[in-house]
């Protein structure tokens, strides 16, 4: 299941409750898209005018990307909950997942039958499962470099985006050629799409595999 805002506030409140005695206050369970993480206990710290801390911007935050059995969510909600009762009841453990944190897991596994996990990172296998396999159109930006390195970079079908990225990395010191082309290859959906200037380093033969039949865009006259 992949859960919306009302259920992961819901579940907050229930395990809140049934967990850890109703003694955590209301923070937002946000979801996002993100990659990286699975679930992640989230916090701003900044100093006043006397140079002390101050937290803020607490939130949970739960990935949506991956279509997980509802109980891997809610694991993933509690594991999150321990990071914030942690911090809420400011007690002092040797690492992230230290003793401190175990001992909770632990009980609370045990008490209630839950299966979390210290990790809950996404693994290779779900993100690539995750990637659409819907065609959809790119401009796809190849950058070989003079020490015989190649990569790519999708860039969105914005036409002053992929210019601006196809003349600064052009006169990058260490490039020896920039091309752009229009590919609806879904293998490029995995790739962040943006105009950033950075290169997805990749064996040029797969560059070429990946890009047989895609439109090449002619920078000069073509725009």
């Amino acid at each position: 299941m992949r859960p919306d805002a009302l259920y992961a506030s819901r579940k907050f409140d229930e395990f809140n409750n049934l967990i850890f005695g109703g003694e955590l206050p209301k923070i937002p369970v946000v979801l996002s898209k993100a990659k990286s993480f699975v679930g992640q206990f989230h916090y701003r710290i900044r100093r006043d005018w006397l140079g002390r801390k101050e937290y803020y911007d607490l939130k949970i935050r739960l990935s949506t990307l991956l279509d997980l059995p509802e109980a891997e969510v809610e694991d993933t909600l509690i594991h999150e909950m321990i990071h914030f009762f942690i911090f809420h009841k400011k007690l002092k453990d040797s690492s992230t997942h230290g003793p401190v944190f175990r001992k909770m897991m632990e009980e609370i596994n045990s008490r209630f039958g839950r299966h979390i996990t210290v990790s809950h990172k996404s693994t290779k296998e779900q993100r690539e499962a995750a990637v659409s396999k819907k065609p959809k159109p790119h401009i796809i930006a190849t950058v070989r470099f003079r020490d015989g390195r190649s990569g790519i970079k999708v860039i969105p079908m914005v036409q002053r985006t992929a210019l601006n990225y196809y003349r600064k990395v052009s006169r990058s010191e260490g490039v020896e050629e920039v091309r752009l082309y229009v590919s609806t290859d879904p293998y490029f959906n995995r790739f962040p799409s943006s105009g950033a200037l950075r290169v997805y380093f990749i064996e040029a033969e797969e560059i070429r595999a990946r890009l047989e039949g895609a439109a090449p865009v002619k920078v000069k006259g073509a725009w």
